[in-house]
């Protein structure tokens, strides 16, 4: 899915940020430019995506014969 960040202004001047594509805390750091754009934040609701946890990478360590 492609990373994507949705921002709905509403009727009465409501500003709605959503944000598809993102796991775990990369979503409120991929917007934090917006919100300072904006203003002040009133209310936030994280997704289940936000509680996923990204891939970590695995650290493969090689060794190498030194005697023999």
């Amino acid at each position: 899915m492609p990373k994507q960040i949705i921002v709905d202004i509403g009727d009465e001047g409501e500003i709605k940020i959503e944000t598809r594509g993102y796991r775990g805390k990369a979503c409120i750091e991929e917007t934090n430019f917006l919100k300072t754009l904006l203003g002040e934040e009133i209310s936030r609701q994280l997704t289940p995506a936000y509680y996923t946890r990204t891939s970590q990478k695995k650290v493969v360590k090689k060794h190498l014969p030194l005697c023999g």
